[in-house]
């Protein structure tokens, strides 16, 4: 069975599948104006240090976007095998 994970705790590398986006109205519309949909391919690239900002490259359109790590929180993604 897959895991739902928030897309901070997803380690670099390990590409996954954009479950739901927990936050509000303006959260889900500014990420979907950015290019990232439920349903699409994603992948963390790199975390900043110090709680930094977290880069994403959305696998399905091409897109790289750094999200901050607040609303990186509230991307829940579906994972396998991950730990």
């Amino acid at each position: 069975m897959p895991k739902v994970i928030s897309l901070v705790e997803l380690k670099p590398g390990v590409p996954v599948r954009l479950e739901s986006i927990a936050g509000g109205q303006s959260v889900r519309q500014r990420l979907f104006s950015l290019g990232f949909h439920v349903g699409d391919t994603v992948e963390v690239k790199t975390q900043g240090i110090l709680r930094g900002p977290v880069l994403v490259m959305n696998l399905t359109t091409g897109n790289s976007v750094a999200i901050g790590r607040g609303i990186a929180g509230k991307i829940r993604v579906e994972v396998d095998g991950v730990s």
